[in-house]
């Protein structure tokens, strides 16, 4: 089997450097080979490309256009609204941008993904929430440009069954993220999740990919990294 393939974010990890090419460099150093990214608006384009290129280092995930995966937001319900009550319209909105998107996309040969989060912790009106709903979805815009993003932390908490979930929607999942629940720290810290298992279990199902480690570290970055080194020289 095929060892998995991790990617920093650097929206959260190594954020204690202020910027985000000082993140990249330190990804690099601490191995990796391509980082993912929320928001870049404040930074110098240049400046990253420049860094991507000294370094090597691949962008896997950004929610701006001029990479190969964006990440599409569905939204918040609105306030004091039924959730109940608005939804067969906010999913019929989702899925008519949806399909416009995916007609850009394919023209860039960009994968544009929907990604289910908690509204137990994280964001309590989000519209998307379950990977079932972003399933459902998906079929009705029936594009190959459009994925799911699985990242295993909201899944957890919202729904669980992580093996059964992830064996049924990893055919359409074009990217994957990790986090420990419920504090959402180092994969191997404190929390309900064995990541060794689910590790194995995605190389069985093998799974490609990058693997965005989109956590907060309780100490520094570098510090919390030990559970990464023990896999890379368990695959060397």
């Amino acid at each position: 089997m095929a060892p998995l393939k991790f990617c920093a974010n650097i929206s959260w990890l190594f954020a204690e450097l202020p910027e985000l090419t000082q993140r990249m460099r330190d990804a690099a150093r601490a191995g990796f080979r391509a980082v993912e990214a929320a928001w870049i608006y404040s930074s110098d384009l240049k400046e990253l490309k420049t860094v991507k290129d000294e370094t090597g280092l691949e962008f896997a995930l950004i929610n701006t256009p001029p990479v190969s995966r964006i990440h599409l937001m569905a939204g918040r319900v609105p306030a004091g609204a039924d959730r109940c009550a608005v939804a067969m319209e906010m999913e019929d909105t989702f899925v008519q941008n949806l399909k416009h998107a995916a007609g850009v996309l394919s023209k860039e040969g960009i994968l544009g993904l929907i990604e289910p989060i908690n509204t137990r912790i994280t964001d309590p009106r989000y519209f998307l929430d379950s990977p079932h709903q972003a399933a459902v979805i998906l079929q009705r815009v029936a594009h190959p440009s459009i994925r799911m993003q699985m990242d295993i932390y909201h899944w957890q908490i919202m729904d669980g069954n992580l093996t059964q979930n992830i064996r049924k929607y990893l055919p359409m999942t074009g990217h994957i993220q990790i986090a420990q629940v419920p504090d959402r720290h180092e994969p191997d810290s404190d929390g309900e999740l064995s990541y060794t298992y689910l590790f194995k279990l995605l190389e069985e199902l093998d799974y490609q990919d990058y693997i965005g480690c989109e956590y907060k570290p309780q100490r520094s970055t570098e510090a919390g990294l030990d559970w990464l080194r023990r896999y890379w020289s368990s695959h060397n």
